[in-house]
């Protein structure tokens, strides 16, 4: 027999036994479909992060009071001991920093924001240097950013996030209009582009004043994180170690002792969020893997059925002629086509996951065809490693016995 009569064979068998064929490959199909979904949800949280998230620049640092993100406790409680950043320690760095291009400042704090009888809670309020406009990542896309006269004055001016604006103005533009922030009046005079969710959370749910207004409103010991932009990315290391040596020379902090602030790059991003995306991906890894081995072990079992239930066909054709290689190949190239079809299954099954997800959820998707390549790597080294050990049993029947079976 040679490979295409094997084939044929193979598909004829799922044919006959429709139920049963599905039946043993749901256990695949299932750990396929969750390969491509998690591989599909952790690539598109990779380049969302990249472009939306970590986006700095190569040429742009922070330099804030706390981390990034909490990743160690006692660090976490090390860092709330720390010396707030202060807008004079901005200054300082204007001053002396000699690869700085440019500097500027953020102060965030959370309170309800109103317009009317419309009410925006927990609203993250942004004060920021005018020059942030081209330091950062927010574009204006209506209106304008908050200037530089609005910034030395302290004037009552603010951009909106596209989701605040949406919540206090639905029928129309906020451009122009008056909102309430702590019981201050501020105009609006810009809203900002649409950012989207990352993993459920809104990057649109913020309004932006000036850093001046914003410490008349919340008073001006809150800690502030400097933005710094170079030239290009030549001069980002020598920037940084530009900063750290004034900052620390300022905090008073010794030699030996560790730097009471945190500098983060894009790097630091990318480098914290491929740490987290790591420990998720290998769990669903681990369970789509249990997944296809219980698959594995299933179709297994139904080859063995199957070589019992065929003992006098493996007679048959080993009487006349057929070798122990052909019937080994016999059986596991239906093995390998089983599997090759629950593969496509998943495959498929993964792709409409994953593209509902993207429609349906906030969930960045990203749909690559190298993910579908590795569904059906993987459904055809599961077919060859549970698909063997049945196909030797056939090859090695007695032709004899195998005749003599009722």
């Amino acid at each position: 027999m040679n490979i295409t009569e094997a084939i044929a064979v193979s598909f004829g068998s799922i044919r006959a036994h429709k139920l049963r064929s599905f039946l043993t490959l749901l256990g695949l199909i299932i750990g396929v479909m969750t390969l491509i979904l998690v591989m599909a949800i952790v690539q598109g949280a990779n380049v969302y992060v990249e472009e939306k998230v970590a986006n700095l620049g190569t040429n742009v640092f922070r330099v804030s009071r706390t981390p990034l993100a909490v990743t160690d406790f006692q660090e976490f409680i090390r860092a709330q001991r720390n010396k707030p950043l202060e807008m004079s320690d901005v200054e300082a760095v204007r001053e002396v920093c000699r690869d700085c291009l440019d500097v500027g400042a953020e102060a965030t704090a959370t309170t309800t924001v109103k317009a009317g009888n419309e009410v925006g809670e927990d609203v993250s309020i942004r004060g920021l240097t005018a020059n942030m406009a081209d330091i950062g990542t927010t574009v204006v896309e209506e209106g304008r950013y908050i200037s530089y006269f609005e910034e030395r004055s302290g004037s009552p001016a603010c951009v909106l996030g596209s989701e605040v604006a949406e919540r206090l103005f639905p029928y129309g533009s906020g451009v122009g209009k008056t909102i309430r922030i702590a019981n201050e009046d501020h105009g609006v005079v810009g809203v900002a582009e649409k950012v989207g969710t990352v993993l459920g959370q809104s990057q649109d749910n913020f309004v932006i004043i000036p850093i001046s207004a914003f410490f008349k409103i919340f008073g001006p010991r809150r800690s502030v994180t400097i933005h710094v932009k170079t030239a290009d990315s030549s001069r980002l290391e020598p920037a940084i170690d530009q900063v750290r040596l004034l900052l620390r020379s300022r905090r008073h902090v010794g030699y030996n002792n560790p730097e009471n602030f945190y500098v983060a790059t894009s790097d630091t991003f990318l480098s914290l969020w491929s740490s987290i995306s790591s420990a998720f991906f290998a769990v669903f890894i681990m369970i789509s893997s249990i997944a296809s081995i219980v698959g594995g072990i299933v179709i297994m079992n139904i080859m063995l059925v199957s070589v019992t239930e065929r003992t006098k066909e493996i007679g048959i054709r080993r009487a006349i002629g057929a070798r122990q290689r052909d019937i080994l190949w016999q059986f596991l190239i239906e093995a390998l086509a089983q599997c090759v079809v629950g593969g496509l299954i998943g495959v498929a099954g993964g792709f409409l996951v994953a593209l509902a997800v993207r429609q349906f959820t906030p969930f960045p998707v990203s749909l690559k065809w190298w993910v579908a390549a590795i569904g059906l790597i993987l459904s055809t080294l599961i077919g060859v490693f549970f698909g063997i050990y049945p196909a030797r049993k056939a090859s090695r029947l007695d032709p004899i016995e195998a005749l003599r079976t009722e």
